[in-house]
C-alpha cells in the first residue's frame, strides 16, 4: 500500500492499476544519475553550470529519490540541503551554492522553484516514510513561501514571485515580474497537505491563465521573465525576451500534472513538431529567431511527453534510456521526471 500511496501522492494517479511499482522504474538510470550528480555528502552537482549546486537541483534530487523509493539518498540530499542552503533568517532556501567561493553562498536571495520542489519532496516523504520531521520541515517551508512569495488578489489571480527580493512592484517599475517555469503544477496538488491555508489551486489556475495570455511574437511563446505591471503581460525589462533554458520545464510540468488541454501545449508542439525532437530550438520571442539548440538526447523527453499528453503520440523507445553517464545534470533530470510521468500518467503512450 505504501507504493500505491507514493504514486497517488507524487502524480495524483487516476487508477490503482498503474500503481504497482515505483514511478521511477528505471533503477539503472537512477543509479547512474546519483553516481554522477549526487556526492557522498548529498550535494546535487549541476555539471552544465560550473559544478554549482542550487535549491532547484537539491529539490529535484530529493523528488527523484522519493520516486525511486530510495530513502537513504533522499536523506543524504536533504541533510546537505538543510546544512548548506537553509542559511537565511527565515525558512526558505538560499538559491545558489558555489564550491569555489567562500562563503559558498554569496547571494542570500531564494528561488521559488527550489523552495517549492524541496517542500513538495518533503510532502511525498511524509506519504512514503511517515516521518514527522519531514512534515514539520515541509510545512515550515510551505508556510514561509505562502507568506512571502504568493501575491493574493492580484489582477491575474494569485501570483508566484520568483524570489523574496527583486521582483515585486515595490522592487522594480515593471513589477511584479514572474517566471512561468517556476509554476510547478504537479506540486500544487500536494502542498495543501502541508499548508492548506494558502491558495495552491488558485496558483494552478493563474499559471494556466497566464500561459494563454503570455504568447509573444510570431512563435506565440512565453518569455522566461514576464512583467505584469499592466493589464496585458509583456516581456520584462532588462531580460532577453527569450523562450529559453528554464522555460523547457513549462510543458513538462503541465504533463506531470496530467494536463491534456491541447491549447496549452500548442505553442510548444509547434516549436517542436516531432515527438523525439533533436537539437531542441530555443527562440527570441520578439523576432522568432532561434537563439540556441539543445543537442543532448534527454531534452527530447520533454516534447515527447508533451505530444503524448496532448495528442496521445507514442513515446519514442529511444528516449526511455537515461544516459546520465554522458549527459549533463539538467537534461538527465528532465528525462527522469518525464519517464516517471509517462509510467504513471500516460502508460498508453509507453513503448511496448
Amino acid at each position: 500500500m505504501k507504493t500505491v500511496a507514493i504514486l497517488l501522492a507524487l502524480l495524483a494517479l487516476c487508477t490503482a492499476a498503474a500503481a504497482q511499482a515505483p514511478p521511477l522504474a528505471d533503477q539503472d538510470g537512477w543509479r547512474a544519475y546519483k553516481a554522477r550528480f549526487v556526492t557522498e555528502a548529498g550535494r546535487v552537482v549541476d555539471t552544465g553550470n560550473g559544478g554549482i549546486s542550487h535549491s532547484e537541483g537539491q529539490g529535484y534530487g530529493m523528488l527523484l529519490a522519493a520516486l525511486a523509493g530510495d530513502r537513504a539518498t533522499f536523506e543524504r540530499i536533504w541533510t546537505w540541503t538543510r546544512a548548506n542552503l537553509m542559511v537565511r533568517d527565515d525558512q526558505l532556501l538560499a538559491w545558489r551554492w558555489e564550491p569555489d567561493r567562500r562563503p559558498a553562498v554569496a547571494d542570500m536571495n531564494d528561488a521559488a522553484d527550489g523552495d517549492l520542489l524541496v517542500a513538495w519532496a518533503l510532502a511525498e516523504a511524509v506519504t512514503l516514510w511517515n516521518d514527522p520531521s519531514h512534515r514539520v520541515a515541509g510545512r515550515r517551508i510551505a508556510v514561509e513561501l505562502g507568506r512571502k512569495l504568493i501575491l493574493p488578489r492580484a489582477a491575474h489571480g494569485p501570483l508566484l514571485l520568483p524570489g523574496v527580493a527583486g521582483f515585486s512592484a515595490e522592487d522594480r517599475p515593471d513589477g511584479p515580474v514572474v517566471n512561468l517555469s517556476y509554476w510547478i503544477f504537479p506540486a500544487f496538488d500536494r502542498l495543501p497537505l502541508l499548508a492548506p491555508e494558502f491558495d495552491w489551486a488558485g496558483l494552478d489556475r493563474s499559471g494556466r491563465r497566464l500561459l494563454r495570455a503570455a504568447r509573444f511574437g510570431p512563435a506565440r511563446l512565453p518569455s522566461e521573465w514576464i512583467s505584469l505591471a499592466e493589464a496585458a503581460p509583456r516581456p520584462a525589462d532588462g531580460f532577453a525576451p527569450d523562450f529559453a533554458y528554464n522555460a523547457l520545464r513549462i510543458p513538462l510540468y503541465l504533463a506531470m500534472a496530467g494536463t491534456t488541454d491541447t491549447d496549452l501545449y500548442a505553442p510548444f508542439l509547434t516549436l517542436w513538431p516531432r515527438a523525439d525532437a533533436g537539437n531542441l530550438p530555443l527562440v527570441d520571442t520578439g523576432s522568432g529567431k532561434v537563439t540556441a539548440r539543445l543537442s543532448e538526447a534527454g531534452y527530447g523527453a520533454v516534447p515527447a511527453l508533451a505530444a503524448c499528453a496532448a495528442r496521445g503520440t507514442p513515446f519514442p523507445r529511444s528516449l526511455t534510456q537515461v544516459r546520465a553517464e554522458t549527459e549533463h545534470y539538467y537534461p538527465a533530470t528532465l528525462q527522469l521526471l518525464a519517464l516517471a510521468a509517462l509510467r504513471t500518467r500516460y502508460p498508453a503512450c509507453a513503448p511496448r
